[in-house]
């Protein structure tokens, strides 16, 4: 796959919002406002996607993706056990076998190919799509975020919208020409499921603002 600044970008955004989160639970010693669910499916989402690890040339991709994996394992720790007791599973309730079931259906409908890797990674981009539904659904319930919280959310989201023009290179730019249907249809669902968080973190928390939620 060939790297063009969009993609880079978009990597380093999503590099960032762990960077972010990480920095937010170790300085307030607290996963408060954080859902947990989230967490576990993002951590779904790297292990079928990447369980091509061993295989993997680009030293590039070999990196970010032992660094995905490593630092959502140790965000899943630091939920679990260390600051466990911050943890309110009271407002993260969403019922995330639906997106499972969401996912997994899609994967098996439509893969590129029926071949085990081919199917989980189809698997693991219908899944990101929808994982950062469990964290959207506990701001609603709260109505508010504190702004490292909301710097998270916002970043994890830019790296997927970077995402939607880095498809549009590769399509101009490959010989090819061809289009990752999963991948875009995934991508766009995904950006429009920020749409309206990006909106109030625009409003809010850029012009200095607690992030709460209209009333």
């Amino acid at each position: 796959m060939s790297l063009n600044i969009f993609r880079v970008l978009g990597d380093f955004s999503h590099l960032a919002s762990i960077f972010i989160l990480l920095h937010k639970i170790q300085q307030l010693k607290s996963c408060a406002g954080i859902s947990f669910k989230s967490q576990v499916l993002y951590m779904l989402v790297y292990i079928t996607r990447y369980l091509d690890l061993p295989w993997t040339s680009s030293p590039y991709n070999f990196i970010f993706k032992i660094l995905f994996i490593s630092s959502e394992l140790y965000i899943i720790y630091l939920m679990a056990r260390a600051y466990k007791p911050t943890n309110d599973p009271n407002l993260d309730t969403f019922h995330v076998e639906f997106l499972l079931g969401f996912a997994g259906l899609l994967a098996l409908l439509f893969p590129y190919k029926y071949t085990v890797l081919e199917v989980f990674w189809a698997f693991s981009i219908w899944l990101e799509s929808v994982a950062i539904l469990p964290q959207l659904f506990m701001l609603q319930r709260t109505g508010e975020a504190e702004a490292m919280t909301a710097h998270y959310i916002a970043a994890l989201g830019m790296y997927r919208a970077l995402y939607i023009p880095n498809w549009v290179y590769r399509y101009f730019s490959e010989p090819t020409h061809k289009v990752d249907t999963i991948a875009v249809t995934a991508g766009i669902l995904q950006t429009i499921l920020y749409s309206d968080f990006f909106w109030i973190y625009y409003t809010k928390v850029m012009r200095g603002e607690k992030f709460k939620l209209p009333v």
